[in-house]
């Protein structure tokens, strides 16, 4: 599937997401569990976090993962634990091996895109 409209996104709710707090909401045209294994890009999201919702501070073993801001404000925990402002139009990365987490510290929905690639 190459294309798929807002109706057509899988969503899925996952609570305490890497022992996180609430719940993370997700739009998806793909998960990491459908592509089959050659294929790079693992999971396509855009991702909402409720004020106060977070994704708990992780490791990435067998991925990378980058966020991009859309809209909201939140903080971003880098792989040396350091936060970071993060909102509209800011990017992350965390490598192979590299840990990182996100927290919604504003008023509004947080929201972003989400993109996990494997070797």
């Amino acid at each position: 599937m190459s294309f798929v409209t807002n109706a057509g996104a899988k969503v899925l709710n996952r609570e305490k997401l890497a022992g996180g707090e609430g719940v993370v909401c997700g739009k998806y045209i793909c998960t990491r569990d459908e592509p089959p294994a050659s294929c790079a890009l693992r999971e396509i999201g855009l991702i909402t976090l409720a004020p106060g919702h977070s994704i708990g501070f992780h490791q990435h073993m067998g991925n990378e993962e980058a966020y991009i801001g859309v809209s909201g404000r939140g903080t971003y925990r880098d792989a040396d634990g350091k936060d970071y402002s993060f909102g509209p139009g800011d990017m992350s990365v965390v490598r192979f091996g590299e840990s990182h987490g996100m927290v919604n510290t504003g008023s509004e929905p947080l929201v972003f895109v989400a993109v996990i690639g494997a070797k």
